[in-house]
């Protein structure tokens, strides 16, 4: 039976941070489609928008709350009345207030710690007043000052809040540090669930995301992609796949639709998916090393983490290219109807490996059954067992 404390909370933000992403837009109907996407792959909480950015913007959250979707919808709010005002107008269930905490952003925007707390406290008591469920965000937690944060998170308990969101903004934290804030803040804030919310600009917010979990960190928010602004955030991919596909975690989130809801926002934003890409990239379930097509041929798991299934990914590749060793063209020429032996693989490969070398990439079957035969024409070494009619 799953253990509660086993249970990670997962927000996504794709449609807020992911949205702030330079060069991206979102039409109406796209942002219709992700976050029905979304809500197929058991997202527990969506991050509907920013209210405060118009009313064109309170209209397109609007329209998600209609779609009546199996999961919270919340708009995300600076520490302004107004603004919350604007969210309850949405329809929505979830606010979320976002507060500077830092010394760097208190400064930047001419506030301190004793605003922080007073405008922490009237603006709950006032959203909770409109909404089932309000979070609070530390802006900046990575870089403020710790016992400030440990206030504003005791603060932050006994006014009631769901949740409070520690950000790393700009993506300083490592794991180590992630692991040591959320740590200190279980013990010395007993009681109040904590989110960790990720940025990727020093490449670490995947496993940030996941340590934070493993320090007590209940919820997480992420983008689809990594989706956001800078180098962008915590990616719903990766950590759902570590966290809950290969780790011990649970969550409502249904890991076999991941790739199609990858690609779909990947269209979407014009931000095409790298090859190589963890967990969705086209090439990451392809092989050529012979020792690695080998190993996959007596076990697929020997030498690939997960059937590409578990993610809605399409199956595993063999490639033949410079790499390529025997068994991989033994292999490649019996799927085209060529049944040889091992001396004759081992006569084919300079020729497969000249082609790969002018294809400056992997040898189509078609192009190996032409070596085959060319190099067939040329030697008597070349034996075909049998071949197809």
């Amino acid at each position: 039976m799953m253990k509660e404390a086993d249970r990670v909370w997962m927000v996504d933000t794709t449609l807020r941070d992911g949205a702030q992403a330079p060069g991206v837009v979102f039409r109406p109907l796209e942002k219709l489609e992700i976050a029905s996407g979304l809500a197929a792959c058991g997202i527990d909480e969506i991050e509907a928008g920013i209210p405060g950015m118009g009313e064109f913007a309170c209209q397109e959250i609007s329209a998600l709350a209609r779609l009546r979707l199996p999961c919270i919808l919340s708009c995300w709010c600076r520490a302004v009345e107004s603004e919350i005002t604007l969210a309850a107008g949405c329809n929505v269930p979830g606010v979320h207030i976002s507060f500077p905490t830092s010394s760097i952003l208190l400064k930047t925007f001419e506030k301190d710690e004793g605003w922080v707390l007073d405008t922490l406290a009237g603006l709950v008591r006032f959203a909770k007043q409109n909404f089932d469920q309000v979070s609070v965000g530390a802006q900046d937690a990575t870089r403020t000052d710790r016992g400030f944060l440990a206030r504003f998170a005791l603060s932050a308990r006994d006014l009631g809040v769901h949740r409070l969101r520690l950000a790393d903004t700009v993506g300083m934290a490592s794991p180590v540090m992630v692991m040591e804030m959320i740590g200190s803040l279980v013990r010395e804030v007993p009681g109040l669930p904590l989110e960790f919310h990720g940025h990727n600009d020093l490449g670490m917010a995947t496993a940030n995301a996941v340590s934070a979990v493993d320090a007590g960190a209940e919820s997480l928010s992420v983008t689809v992609n990594g989706l956001g602004e800078r180098a962008g955030n915590a990616r719903l991919e990766e950590t759902a796949t570590a966290l809950f596909g290969i780790g011990a975690r649970h969550s409502n989130l249904r890991l076999n639709n991941l790739a199609r809801l990858c690609r779909t926002v990947a269209r979407f934003s014009g931000q095409a998916l790298p090859q190589d890409k963890p967990i969705v990239g086209e090439r990451v379930f392809s092989h050529e090393s012979g020792i690695h097509c080998a190993g996959l041929e007596k076990n697929p798991s020997s030498y690939q983490l997960f059937d590409p299934k578990l993610v809605g990914g399409q199956p595993s590749k063999i490639v033949i290219g410079s790499h390529s060793g025997t068994a991989t063209i033994l292999s490649a020429l019996k799927a085209r109807g060529i049944h040889t032996d091992r001396e004759t693989a081992i006569s084919l490969m300079p020729a497969v490996r000249e082609a790969a070398m002018a294809n400056k990439g992997a040898v189509s079957p078609s192009q190996l059954e032409a070596i085959f035969y060319r190099t067939a024409s040329r030697s008597r070494t070349i034996r075909p067992i049998s071949s197809r009619a």
